[in-house]
């Protein structure tokens, strides 16, 4: 009989423990993935609408 007893007054507490538990998983997940997230991610430069692409543009690594 005690054992139910004290399931039931404690659901709530380990409920709320497990979740808190969950958010700071999720939480560490994404510090971690932000911080990776700068260093990988380079910024992209687009090339400017009102001037023509010509094959210079398209073929040479080093201009940007």
């Amino acid at each position: 009989m005690g054992i139910h007893y004290d399931y039931k007054s404690t659901r709530g507490d380990k409920a709320m423990k497990k979740e808190a538990k969950r958010k700071a998983r999720i939480e560490q997940r994404r510090a971690k993935k932000s911080s990776l997230s700068p260093e990988t991610k380079k910024k992209d430069v687009m090339h400017d609408i009102e001037k023509p692409i010509t094959l210079e543009d398209l073929t040479n690594p080093d201009k940007s």
